[in-house]
């Protein structure tokens, strides 16, 4: 595996591979690898004669009073994660090189961004998620881009970005990978002390209630919520939100008729987590 920091390294080694014929995955990521982010690496590595992992901490999609300064950073372990899963390609650049000085432009996409994380982070949020993923793209020319569902929102905005701006990528999503409790893997899982962690658990636990009253019969949304918002209370976790809302648009819903994600944002200890389930309505 290469270690590489500048955009033109990555293209060289790509158009090299591209004339030998090899499709390219990309797997962008904020560093910190869990099991969910290697579970990415081997999906491209199934698909793939060219792996490139993208590590690097965007700086635009964090708030003042966000963790950038914080944010878990280890890449000598990284790397021998990523080697280990048969990367080729670790882009691992300096801010400077995906922001030069004049850097000038970002990518909005409206509609998706207004709810969810975007309603509580802010617009610079998505607009840094959506302008880098986008600066990866055109940096890596992948066949396909490997994304984690925990990040539901975030996947439904490059999907947009990738629609919208008729860019030749296929974004996969792939499954959450759950620790033994059923606490959805993520970096800030890191922050969380003993008390915390056990606490976190109820994530998982309020939306399997929902989706059980899905299961079981229940299509009124406000009641599914219900169900699941007591789980939590009874963890002492009040959440930042905890909705049903259209899987394709996250358009509020009443009623589900189709395919609906039941999303929840919640601070627990030091830790802002995040997590979703894909209840199937649809035909």
């Amino acid at each position: 595996m290469r270690i590489l920091r500048t955009i033109a390294e990555v293209r060289a080694v790509v158009a090299d591979a591209r004339s030998g014929g090899a499709s390219v995955g990309l797997v962008p990521t904020m560093g910190a690898f869990h099991e969910g982010h290697l579970s990415l690496m081997r999906a491209a590595r199934d698909a793939h004669g060219l792996v490139v992992v993208s590590l690097f901490v965007n700086p635009t999609q964090f708030g003042q009073n966000e963790d950038l300064g914080s944010y878990p950073r280890d890449e000598e372990r990284d790397a021998a994660l990523a080697e280990a899963e048969g990367v080729d390609i670790l882009f691992a650049p300096e801010p400077a090189e995906i922001y030069p000085d004049g850097f000038a432009t970002t990518i909005h996409v409206e509609g998706v961004t207004d709810v969810l994380c975007g309603a509580r982070r802010g617009p610079h949020h998505f607009d840094g998620v959506a302008t880098v993923v986008t600066k990866l793209f055109g940096i890596v020319a992948p066949d396909a881009a490997y994304f984690g569902q925990k990040d539901a929102q975030q996947v439904l905005v490059v999907r947009r970005v990738v629609r919208d701006l008729n860019l030749p990528v296929e974004i996969v999503a792939c499954p959450i990978v759950r620790e033994s409790d059923g606490l959805a893997m993520s970096s800030r899982n890191a922050y969380l002390d003993a008390a915390a962690r056990r606490r976190a658990a109820a994530l998982n636990r309020a939306l399997a209630a929902g989706e059980a009253a899905f299961a079981g019969g229940e299509r009124d949304a406000a009641r599914i919520v219900r169900n699941a918002r007591a789980v939590l209370a009874d963890a002492g976790i009040e959440p930042e939100y905890l909705e049903l809302r259209d899987a394709v648009d996250l358009r509020e819903i009443a009623q589900i008729d189709g395919d609906a994600l039941l999303a929840v944002a919640a601070r627990v200890g030091a830790a802002r987590l995040i997590d979703n389930r894909i209840l199937r309505g649809g035909a």
